[in-house]
């Protein structure tokens, strides 16, 4: 059966489907880029609260500005923008539909749609997920990139904004000038500290065009720090079968997630907010002990199983922790390198968070892709990989084992597997990073150098002869050989 508001009360018994009445639900919240992250993720949440019977008017309303943005909306608004969510475990399967979205804009250059829904007052938070690559950072320096030429652009074209931060800025200076409080915004995305990187965006435009405007986005506009965490693999057909079969349900976007999720925000919302503790968001003064926790951990622990999965030919992440030499490699380098460099959490037990990881990473029903996880490194190893070196040189310590991650991370780029089965491109700057592993194998100092991955660590001596050594053996005895090395 195809999902729509009509076929609601006739789905399978077993799918669990909204029992408020959507029509009372109005629009509060603008989400920027309706992934499958977001709508695992915070719209279950605000699902949570409408069940409830609060939170009627902070309905959430679809936005995007990449061209898969708009196929996502062709595939909702054709099934009255309700999709399901599919829980995977062990346990069992569990199937339910989310109606917190109370419509899509349409997706257009310049953003007119955007910019007209961030005028209307209702709208008090404005929300994103647009990926840890897309805050437009240069990774040397950590800043804000003002030179990138997306960003030049909407900073000569402030009518016709290319990128969010542009839309945000052009949004914000509509407030301002009809004399209306501003949005919040509120970053989802997996980013260390992204409430101030998404700040640093959105003052590093408006700064450019209108010094004014900065000022006072910078004085009344919040921008509050969250974790986010929930494991939500990509929706493949196989996927589709699973709700098609075992719920008889049509769904032309489902999204297929685990059971956990949790979500750490800061308190700070000046134009209000939903009252989403209500439903297990964790308000908190300071976000930065969570997220470093989160990203280090469980960031920092999925690149240490790809890799070294990928290059051994693993398919799934629950393969690789029933592989006992990639098991093993993630258990000794959290417990060895990583967590000792993991400042403390309030009232939360690093080793307990660790074993739930584990947990999480060996659910079979997930089939979360080793392909998935290696993803994109060039963006997430300065930000969970990266951090952890940079602590532990600073604290005379070893980084062996890091090192050998790194290794394996540009063992990968080189392009095949162990095997000789061939990787095909899996970075936005796959190329590049392909050039420097074969230049590294050489060379292992070039690929260190790569200063927007590693900065001053990479030239640091310890680093230098722990990476050299590791991917020497990596080379020349294979991935297998050398992980059973390590651990020996």
């Amino acid at each position: 059966m195809e999902l729509s508001t009509e076929t609601l009360p006739k789905l399978n018994g077993g799918i669990r489907v909204p029992a408020y009445d959507r029509r009372d639900v109005r629009a509060g919240i603008l989400h920027v880029g309706m992934g499958n992250f977001h709508r695992a993720h915070q719209a279950v949440y605000l699902e949570d609260l409408l069940e409830q019977g609060g939170g009627r008017d902070w309905g959430i309303l679809g936005a995007g500005v990449m061209p898969a943005d708009g196929r996502m909306r062709e595939g909702l608004a054709a099934q009255d923008f309700l999709y399901t969510v599919v829980e995977q475990s062990a346990a069992g399967t569990n199937a339910r539909v989310i109606g917190a979205m109370t419509g899509f804009l349409a997706v257009e250059d310049g953003h007119g749609p955007i910019l007209e829904a961030m005028a209307d007052p209702d709208i008090r938070i404005v929300s994103l997920t647009v990926t840890e690559g897309g805050y437009f950072i240069d990774a040397a320096t950590g800043r804000f990139d003002r030179t990138h030429p997306a960003i030049r652009r909407d900073i000569d074209q402030p009518e016709s904004p290319g990128t969010v931060f542009g839309a945000i800025v052009a949004g914000l200076r509509a407030r301002r000038a009809a004399g209306q409080k501003p949005f919040t915004v509120m970053s989802c995305d997996n980013v260390p500290h992204n409430g101030v990187v998404t700040r640093n965006a959105v003052l590093g435009v408006a700064r450019e065009q209108d010094p004014d405007l900065a000022d006072w986005i910078e004085a009344n506009v919040a921008f509050p720090n969250g974790m986010v965490d929930r494991i939500t693999p990509a929706t493949t057909d196989r996927r589709r079968k699973v709700l098609a079969d075992g719920f008889g349900l049509d769904d032309r976007v489902p999204v297929f997630c685990e059971p956990f999720r949790q979500w750490v925000l800061e308190d700070r919302f000046p134009a209000g907010r939903p009252a989403l503790e209500e439903v297990g968001v964790q308000f908190v003064p300071d976000v930065t002990p969570y997220e470093n926790m989160k990203i280090r951990i469980l960031n920092g622990g999925h690149a240490i199983i790809a890799y070294s999965g990928g290059l051994l030919d693993l398919e799934f992440a629950h393969d690789a922790m029933a592989h006992p030499l990639v098991s093993g490699l993630l258990e000794k380098v959290e417990r060895d390198e990583v967590i000792p460099v993991v400042p403390p959490v309030p009232d939360t037990s690093l080793d307990a968070y660790f074993t739930l990881v584990r947990e999480r990473f060996s659910n079979p029903s997930v089939e979360d892709t080793i392909r998935r996880l290696c993803l994109d490194g060039s963006n997430r190893q300065p930000k969970f990989i990266v951090p952890s070196i940079v602590d532990r040189l600073a604290a005379g310590k070893s980084v062996d084992g890091l090192a050998l991650v790194s290794a394996l991370w540009c063992r990968y780029c080189f392009g095949t597997t162990d095997s000789g089965a061939v990787t095909e491109p899996n970075d936005p700057n796959w190329d590049h990073l392909v050039t420097m592993s074969k230049a590294a194998r050489q060379d292992p100092s070039a690929w260190l150098g790569m200063e927007d991955v590693y900065g001053a660590a990479g030239r640091d001596p310890r680093l230098q002869a722990a990476f050299a050594a590791a991917l020497k053996s990596v080379w020349q005895d294979g991935t297998a050989a050398t992980l059973k090395r390590y651990l020996a």
